[in-house]
């Protein structure tokens, strides 16, 4: 092991989840930070969402607001950086082994009075493998306290079913949790200070609510897969052919041998005609398990 105890690997193996308090030193914060607002002056400029940047619903020109950073490991060398470092990858290769490959990276804002909730979910409905030995990786860029839309999870789910995630046949990228049996009373906060890092498994049901405080609650995320975990057909992730999938290595070796585990599978199939984000996919569904911004608010 490189850096979790037993104890660690035991809960995250029972429970799904597991938090890190002050795993990433203040320096990486604050580079981090100054990325943000960079990226949040390009935001102020624009109208409309971007391949790079995701606007708030109630976003304007004269009110800029950001909802999230996509594929920051593509434009920003410091979250690139941090993304190889043992920071992150030391605590994913004592979970799920030595050979680890990227899904996808996003930086979600959840900004003070604002910021967007992303309804209970689980991240494997969007991208069924041959394996579920899927990791997502938040880097707390704040404090995370239980009035700023921390996110949220149901321990133990990840051994459970995959839920349906659809709308009347169409993927809708999320589903209610009282109406597949899960208690709200069983749900936990992942808080901590800033610096703080957040595992959860692949399979684990989990969301945020709206951020109604007056403080930001800023996480990116690095999910990644053991590399022996390949895509199902239908799934969510992107396949560009095996020598551009051996280019999203982290560490490790890659291989062209999956590795086949007997877990439920649903193909999140057929998609909406909308963007694909986990935002817009989720205006799919007819009842919603966390508030929005209000239509007054976002008019103004």
């Amino acid at each position: 092991m490189e850096c979790l105890s037993l104890a660690q690997k035991d809960h995250f193996d029972t429970h799904g989840y597991l938090l890190l308090e002050s795993r990433i030193p203040p320096e990486w914060l604050t580079k981090i930070r100054h990325e943000i607002t960079r990226f949040e002056a390009e935001a102020a400029t624009m109208t409309a969402s971007s391949d790079r940047l995701d606007l708030e619903d109630s976003h304007t020109p004269e009110n800029p607001r950001l909802r999230r950073i996509k594929l920051p490991h593509t434009i920003s060398d410091v979250m690139r950086e941090l993304m190889y470092s043992d920071h992150v990858l030391a605590p994913a290769r004592d979970l799920i082994g030595p050979d680890l490959r990227l899904h996808t990276t996003k930086l979600n804002m959840k900004s003070a009075g604002y910021g967007a909730a992303v309804e209970w979910h689980q991240d494997y409905a969007f991208y069924p493998h041959t394996n579920d030995d899927i990791l997502a990786i938040g880097i707390c860029i704040d404090d995370m306290a239980p009035e700023n839309g921390p996110l949220m999870v149901y321990p133990g789910s990840h051994k459970g079913p995959v839920y349906d995630h659809h709308v009347d046949g169409v993927f809708a990228g999320a589903m209610l949790p009282e109406e597949n049996g899960l208690n709200p009373e069983d749900a936990v906060q992942l808080t901590g200070p800033a610096g703080s890092i957040s595992i959860h498994h692949g399979r684990i049901v989990h969301g945020s609510a709206l951020n109604t405080s007056d403080r930001s609650r800023r996480i990116l995320f690095y999910e990644m897969m053991a590399a022996d975990a390949f895509p199902i057909m239908g799934s969510m992730t992107k396949w560009d052919g095996i020598a551009d999938y051996n280019t999203r290595m982290l560490c490790g070796e890659p291989t062209l041998t999956p590795r086949l585990k007997d877990i439920p599978i649903r193909i999140p199939q057929p998609q909406p005609d909308v963007p694909i984000s986990i935002y817009e996919i989720q205006k799919g569904l007819k009842t919603r398990a966390f508030d929005t911004i209000p239509a007054q608010e976002e008019t103004t």
